[in-house]
């Protein structure tokens, strides 16, 4: 038995030291998924997606932009829809954007949209660098099996 307490010690070592977290557990860790914008009837639309957060660290959405035009980040409370400055992206989480609650709004439209068209927009963060996103544009009444 002797024999194997050298292995059986530096193998315990090891897996206590993975523990630990490394440095990556204080980083936020973003990615997005389930992005599309309903086919707008204006030259307004709302984009919805889901940002996920793998880090042991939160961040912040502080904004978006495109080349489409402005866009602003809403947060709907009750009944109210309200323009925020930035939301949070909770460690070990996600921030949903979804019809009826946080939504982005592309205001002023450089063109007309259509179902099959591709929009990018570039998210940016409080700590993480930039994501850019392809935002499909699926039909008006798309209701996506994610729930949103």
């Amino acid at each position: 038995m002797r024999r194997f307490a050298g292995p059986v010690a530096v193998l315990t070592g090891a897996l206590v030291l993975t523990g630990c977290g490394g440095s990556d557990d204080t980083k936020a860790q973003l990615s997005v998924s389930s992005a599309y914008i309903p086919q707008p009837v204006s030259d307004m639309a709302a984009g919805f997606l889901d940002i996920a957060n793998k880090g042991g660290a939160k961040d912040e959405l502080t904004s978006v932009t495109s080349d489409l035009g402005p866009v602003s980040v809403h947060e709907t409370v009750g009944q109210a829809m309200e323009e925020v400055t930035s939301l949070d992206v909770p460690a070990h989480g996600q921030l949903v954007f979804k019809s009826g609650g946080n939504h982005l709004m592309f205001d002023k439209l450089k063109h007309t949209l259509k179902q099959g068209d591709n929009v990018t927009v570039k998210l940016h963060f409080a700590k993480s660098g930039p994501l850019t996103v392809e935002m499909p544009v699926k039909s008006a009444t798309y209701n996506p099996t994610t729930g949103h």
